[in-house]
């Protein structure tokens, strides 16, 4: 990897519901922003998996690593001397994508063990600042809980992104979370906050009656959520060939390129790609 100039962008994908979309948002978000450049070179994106089920291995095509030193855990401990754990996937697509995988139960001893750690919170964020990723786009793929993995992504991340279901938990589920970061943010000191830049709703049915009613209440869950009603996405719709495309370990755009739920990522891909400067 080159010592290239940019701005650094750290997008946390960011859900305390299981099934919320957030490994399909991180994966197709990295396939869109690798098609685009920066300056005169490909944009390379960085995927970071912080969640223990390890998603991110299927949903771009590899094998799991086969030791916890060759996964993320590596990182988040003392010992950690700058040798990020980083495979590429789609390069036979000509894409500059990395990804720093999971295994299970090392991620789970990790997070027990960030509890005691004087640093926890924050040993990712000190590891990309010690030992910088050269990647114009690095992006988190976060458990669905509100633990010490989430204080670590929060702490090292740029930006955040939050992919909800139009299901009846969704609005209680959103607020619990935003309370979760402007707590945290603050005991953490961080300066300053990372920015939310939205919710995602996701795996939208037409349908059904109730995503259609949960949708048009969000404009006004969100300014109860004391959030500006720009940081609602266009939905991301529900179709059977993300799973397929999942299996197949590709994004659907390369799976299945003329379906039409690929262009539900624009908004979004078009708007990160402004932040970092590319086109």
């Amino acid at each position: 990897m080159s010592n290239k100039k940019h701005k650094k962008v750290v997008l946390a994908i960011l859900s305390n519901a299981g099934g919320s979309g957030k490994t399909t948002l991180a994966t197709h978000l990295a396939y869109e922003l690798a098609r685009c450049k920066v300056g005169h070179h490909p944009c390379s994106v960085g995927l970071l998996d912080l969640d223990p089920q390890g998603s991110l291995s299927l949903f771009c095509g590899l094998e799991k690593p086969s030791t916890a030193e060759k996964s993320i855990s590596s990182v988040l401990s003392d010992d950690f001397s700058g040798d990020w754990p980083l495979v590429p996937c789609w390069t036979e697509f000509g894409l500059k994508v990395e990804v720093g995988q999971s295994l299970q139960q090392p991620l789970l001893k990790t997070a027990d063990d960030l509890v005691n750690h004087p640093r926890g919170p924050y040993l990712l964020a000190d590891n990309l600042q010690d030992y910088p990723l050269t990647h114009d786009v690095i992006i988190i793929d976060c458990p669905a809980t509100l633990g010490r993995l989430n204080l670590a992504a929060l702490a090292a991340s740029t930006h955040i992104l939050i992919p909800i279901q139009l299901e009846p938990k969704s609005a209680s589920g959103a607020a619990e979370l935003l309370q979760f970061y402007f707590i945290e943010c603050r005991r953490l000191r961080l300066e300053p906050y990372p920015q939310i830049m939205g919710i995602v709703p996701n795996q939208y049915r037409s349908d059904q009656a109730i995503h259609n009613e949960i949708l048009e209440q969000l404009p006004t869950i969100i300014r109860q959520l004391q959030l500006p009603d720009a940081y609602c996405y266009p939905t991301i719709r529900f179709s059977y060939e993300f799973s397929n495309a999942s299996g197949a370990g590709l994004p659907l755009h390369l799976y299945r390129k003329k379906h039409p739920a690929c262009k539900d990522f624009a908004k979004l891909a078009s708007d990160l790609t402004a932040l970092v400067g590319a086109k």
